[in-house]
């Protein structure tokens, strides 16, 4: 007979606890679950791991409270929290652990022709043609295809219905940005010395 691998309900509630150890217990399940977490968790998950009507948005806000101080942040990207490591620390990890495999490795036209996806999307390659006046290369489209920074959006409605090119939720966790909306203006852009990268 098999055994019965069902796991026990989560009490969510935790109604036993008086309410400062039930929010502490509610901040830590939250932490349990974005430390176990490799990509960001939308507030519908995290809302599965506490008490009904529960903000999720306060818990996360106490949580990064608490780790003031740490070398590790909460970061809300790609529509979800997740786990980073603070910038000033970036250093001392490519010193001493093996973080090749997570380096984007980017050349400045490559993060030109991202950004010119990211502004524009979807659009084709004729169309980033039309704005750096030349061919992009299949080449360098793959490369941020492999590392999953852009993704194959809807066909171009046009003769030969050309794929059209869309940024992914890994562009939006390698970046740190919650959503499309918190990319920079393009006054930003060009004063951080990138052209025009608009039609």
């Amino acid at each position: 007979m098999a055994k019965d691998r069902s796991e026990p309900e989560l009490d969510r509630e935790l109604s036993d606890l008086p309410p400062e150890l039930r929010w502490r217990e509610w901040m830590r399940r939250i932490e349990a679950v974005l430390f176990a977490s490799a990509s960001p968790v939308p507030r519908e998950d995290l809302a599965r791991v506490v008490g009904q009507g529960v903000s999720v948005d306060l818990l996360v806000e106490d949580l990064s409270a608490n780790l003031e101080g740490r070398a590790f942040e909460i970061a809300r990207v790609a529509g979800g929290w997740m786990f980073r490591t603070r910038a000033a620390y970036a250093p001392a990890i490519r010193a001493a652990a093996d973080v090749g495999d997570q380096l984007l490795d980017l050349s400045g036209f490559d993060v030109a022709v991202l950004a010119a996806i990211a502004y524009n999307q979807p659009i084709t390659r004729d169309g980033l043609k039309d704005i750096f006046g030349k061919e992009i290369s299949r080449d360098l489209i793959g490369r941020l295809h492999e590392r999953e920074l852009i993704g194959t959006g809807p066909r171009a409605p046009r003769r030969g219905a050309p794929y059209t090119f869309v940024t992914t939720t890994q562009f939006l966790v390698a970046f740190g940005l919650a959503s499309l909306r918190d990319l920079p203006d393009r006054e930003q852009l060009e004063d951080a010395g990138f052209s025009d990268m608009s039609k």
